[in-house]
């Protein structure tokens, strides 16, 4: 299948010819969510704590006596029924690592990129660069390409510092090597900007090859 190309002043570039099977497929929602779901638990770390009764500083020594105040036995100041004392049952450090098979990380993918060009909010760009590292520059050519005020991941083909800080203090503005991008990145925008060069490199990256 083809998908136009523009270029980045808005004049329209040379049609490129992507595979069906990563662009043109029947979107699978069940296993976009699960690629979701693990992709945002693993990037949580985990290192949640609090302190129980015997990580709460002090406490060593008995209160009072075991018998004859006429209150109730006491067998340190943090226990976690006193004031300053340690928690009961608080979140402790862990793991929230989510594994999910290669080929499914893949066909998610495919299926966000195939709903994409399937709603139009999939544009491919012939070349993304700015002469210099501005935000003003940068956000010139989002309003050549009409995107200003709209949430906009772009994925390019490799690093550029000078397009990667432009963009960085752009609200809502997210730049992305193409083959390292999430589902969750091609998710979470309301329009997909990429590279050509970037296109191919998803394209080769993800097919089904026979």
């Amino acid at each position: 299948m083809k998908i136009d190309v523009v270029k980045q002043d808005g004049s329209k570039g040379t049609a490129v010819t992507v595979d069906e099977s990563v662009f043109g497929i029947k979107p699978n929602e069940s296993v976009v969510h699960q690629a979701v779901t693990a992709e945002l638990a693993n990037s949580r770390q985990g290192t949640h704590a609090t302190k129980n009764r015997s990580a709460v500083r002090g406490g060593g020594k008995k209160p009072w006596k075991q018998k004859g105040r006429g209150v109730a036995r006491a067998g340190s100041i943090r226990s976690p029924i006193w004031k300053g004392g340690g928690t009961v049952f608080g979140p402790e450090p862990h793991g929230y690592e989510t594994r999910m098979p290669k080929k499914m990380r893949r066909l998610a993918r495919r299926s966000v990129l195939s709903s994409r060009a399937s709603t139009g909010n999939l544009i491919v760009v012939e070349e993304i660069s700015v002469s210099e590292p501005k935000t003003k520059e940068f956000i010139q050519v989002l309003n050549t390409l009409n995107l200003e005020g709209k949430k906009v991941t772009i994925l390019v083909a490799a690093y550029d510092d000078k397009v990667f800080f432009a963009a960085r203090n752009i609200p809502n503005i997210y730049v992305v090597e193409a083959t390292s991008a999430s589902t969750y990145d091609l998710l979470d925008c309301e329009v997909l900007i990429v590279e050509k060069a970037g296109l191919s490199l998803l394209n080769e990256q993800l097919m089904v090859k026979s």
